[in-house]
């Protein structure tokens, strides 16, 4: 696998003043006409266009339980690539139900998507910045591969782990449940791992379980629960051991707000990790070959503890198939020029991930899972495929991510086998586009 192979960045950003009414024509300025360059009009799908391909990317994110619905994923990739094809690879105006959305259809535009500052493209305007953003990057040990706390991080994986391979058949609902003790144990301290009201809390939140009411007290109930929820995480925060992300974030001089609010975020980080650990497992038991050497590396230990490069490696190519933000989205601060064409303040700017890390006309093999890809040096830098994201806009928690969820791998796979499971996937063929967690069944077999 080499490196990136991404085409050279598009145009700079426009000035100020420049906006979407100037086209071709000219400017007054103190009475004396100057000529304005010609831009191209912006490719825009018409009504029906934009219909088919919001709704293929709809379809396409809900999925039979266990399987993929194969007609609607096909769909939404189809539209996506005629689109692609219709308009020369330029970004593309699709309609959408709250205004136009720039989707990035062409490996030339990923880089500068990427690329640029949050102050040309800002991300998720409810994604931490600034200060919290440096704290949450020092508190997670950006770009380190093994996290400084790994030591009793590893200790409370495998105490929490057990229940994975109790019964013999793993579900997602015990994966769950393994995960959030874990991780209250990583986030907050030992103190909250039995605390089952802040779990129930916590999955209110999410919206699982009981729902809150009718639509009316629905914001009320939410209030209410996220306001307990915080009381309870501030609490266990302000004594959590140095270890914990809370310690360390309270090391740091956070806030209590602050330090509330991200030991919040990083538990529902945590909330990701389930699926993406069922899936790597259900993965490994379709390619017999490659789980009996994650097993052996299980069993060696992997060069140091949490460093597992070979479970690391099948997480990340999981996480490449499928990924747990499908589409990424950014907003322009100012008016900005895409491939000639200039764009208001204000757009909603798209890159559809998933469509780019499976697209075969840019990533060989890629509907099937091929974790060497990962053992290239430059494949983590490489722009086409990106399960945490690139730039400034990369996720500060992915190696911690990755060392919490191969952990748990190995904690399974070292006694265990994978013998059966539901959905059977066929290893020669492509994969599913899309695995609901919820279908998925695994058969535990002791080696």
């Amino acid at each position: 696998m080499t490196g990136a192979e991404a085409g050279a960045a598009a145009g700079s950003g426009a000035g100020p003043g420049s906006g979407p009414g100037s086209g071709r024509g000219a400017a007054r300025t103190a009475g004396v006409r100057t000529a304005v360059a010609p831009y191209a009009p912006p490719a825009r799908t018409g009504r029906a266009e934009s219909v088919r391909a919001l709704a293929a990317r709809a379809l396409s994110a809900r999925a039979l339980p266990g399987f993929a619905r194969p007609r609607a994923a096909h769909t939404s990739t189809a539209a996506l690539r005629d689109l692609r094809e219709r308009h020369g690879g330029a970004p593309v105006l699709v309609r959408g139900p709250s205004g136009p959305v720039l989707v990035i259809l062409d490996p030339q535009d990923m880089r500068r998507f990427y690329a640029e500052p949050a102050g040309v493209l800002a991300p998720d305007p409810c994604a931490p910045g600034g200060e919290r953003r440096r704290l949450g990057a020092e508190v997670l040990a950006a770009g380190t591969p093994v996290h400084p706390s790994h030591g009793p991080f590893l200790a409370a994986l495998a105490e929490e782990a057990r229940p994975l391979t109790a019964t013999g058949t793993l579900r997602i609902a015990t994966a769950r449940r393994a995960v959030a003790r874990a991780g209250r144990r990583i986030v907050l301290g030992d103190a909250a791992a039995g605390d089952e009201e802040l779990a129930g809390w916590l999955r209110r939140l999410r919206g699982e379980g009981d729902a809150m009411g009718p639509r009316p007290t629905r914001a009320r109930a939410v209030r209410a629960v996220q306001e307990r929820a915080t009381a309870r995480i501030a609490r266990y925060a302000a004594h959590a051991e140095p270890h914990t992300l809370a310690g360390l974030a309270r090391r740091a001089a956070a806030g209590p707000d602050d330090l509330a609010g991200q030991a919040y975020r990083w538990l529902r980080a945590m909330d990701t990790v389930p699926a993406t650990l069922l899936r790597t497992l259900l993965l490994l038991g379709a390619h017999p070959g490659e789980q009996e050497a994650a097993g052996a590396e299980a069993r060696a230990g992997g060069g140091g503890p949490g460093e597992l490069p070979r479970l690391r490696a099948c997480v990340r190519e999981t996480l490449r198939l499928y990924p747990v933000v499908p589409d990424l989205i950014r907003v322009t601060r100012a008016a900005t020029e895409w491939r000639g064409v200039r764009y208001p303040a204000g757009t909603s700017v798209l890159l559809p991930a998933l469509f780019h890390q499976r697209d075969p006309e840019h990533v060989p093999a890629a509907h099937a899972f091929v974790p060497c890809r990962w053992s290239d040096r430059g494949a983590d830098r490489d722009i086409r495929m990106a399960p945490f994201g690139h730039g400034a806009g990369r996720c500060p928690g992915d190696q911690l991510g990755l060392l919490v969820t191969a952990a748990l791998c190995a904690e399974v796979l070292r006694g265990h086998r994978v013998t059966g499971t539901r959905p059977v996937l066929d290893p020669l063929g492509p994969l599913p586009a899309t695995l609901d967690p919820q279908g998925i069944r695994l058969t535990l077999t002791r080696r």
